[in-house]
């Protein structure tokens, strides 16, 4: 196992490599940052000025090293828009993604998990049929339509929870249940199908046949091999929650790195974009890593 993590954690640094130089050239591919640092009516020379200053006036290869020089060291420069480095601006958002991500995740991961196993023990019954029609329709339903419509609901009309900011724990009960529902709804038909499977696999059936409980057949027993699917669509739900809720955090005002990128790139401050995207791959990388160590504790059949 040791070596597989490491040779794992050295796949990583090329992977690294090419997404730094994936995001520093769309980056700069995307227009010219003094357009929003000075003035309309600045001229031609203050604009040259302004790239000179910000070393915008080297070829890019020449900017790139400088970047991924910069970047090994934590320095992923300044902010145009904050006047600090990009890494304290980044490093202020994500508590606050995580908070939401964390609560997202476990709603998520409780909803589906309980819903899956309940329908696949209730197959072909009404039950079974409200699950999947749950699990049908919270992925059709797009984020931003379901947080305005739970804005709609429990902050205009019935006026009971808040609908923007951070504060207390009543500030992230609607972007966590917009957040969470379509994750849910990915989660129950893989733990449905899974434990549907499970269920006719011959050691089940000896264990039946013991006489053992139906209880604890399917909670020791199925349960706990019919979750490393659920691990593996965690694992990718964990960045998407942490850096891919543009719009959650955006509609609810919610002070996180999703918000962080769509003000960044209105604002073309690279540096703080770069910084952003990079953290997030670092915590995709992370996830996957992870996954696959939980694969070993949930199935020990399964080795490396």
């Amino acid at each position: 196992m040791f070596r597989y993590l490491l040779r794992r954690i050295i796949q990583m640094v090329p992977v690294l490599f090419i997404i730094t130089i994936i995001v520093f050239f769309f980056v700069n591919a995307s227009g010219d940052p003094t357009s929003m640092l000075l003035p309309p009516n600045a001229t031609l020379e203050d604009r040259d000025a302004m790239r000179e200053a910000l070393g915008l006036n080297k070829p890019l290869y020449v900017q790139y090293g400088i970047f991924i020089t910069n970047a090994v060291r934590g320095d992923f420069g300044r902010s145009f828009r904050y006047k600090v480095p990009a890494l304290t601006i980044v490093k202020e958002k994500i508590p606050a993604s995580i908070e939401l991500a964390g609560a997202s995740l476990l709603l998520s991961i409780a909803v589906g998990i309980t819903m899956g196993v309940l329908s696949a023990m209730a197959k072909d019954t009404p039950f079974d049929l409200i699950a999947n029609g749950f699990s049908a329709l919270g992925r059709a339903m797009p984020n931003f339509w379901l947080g305005i419509m739970l804005i709609l609901l429990f902050g205009v009309t019935w006026r009971i929870l808040p609908v923007s900011g951070r504060g207390g724990w009543r500030h992230i009960i609607l972007p966590c249940i917009a957040l969470s529902i379509q994750n849910a709804s990915r989660i129950i038909p893989l733990v449905r199908s899974s434990m549907l499977e499970i269920m006719h696999q011959d050691y089940i059936r000896t264990a039946k046949s013991k006489g053992i409980r139906n209880s604890v057949v399917i909670f020791k027993h199925a349960f706990k091999n019919a979750l490393v699917p659920v691990v593996t669509i965690t694992a990718l739900q964990i960045p998407t929650l942490i850096g891919g809720s543009l719009v959650t955090e955006t509609v609810f005002a919610w002070p996180g790195l999703g918000q962080l990128i769509i003000q960044s790139v209105n604002g073309h401050d690279m540096s703080v974009v770069q910084a952003c995207v990079i953290i997030i791959a670092l915590i995709t990388m992370s996830a996957n890593l992870i996954a696959d160590i939980v694969y070993c504790l949930i199935d020990p059949r399964i080795r490396y």
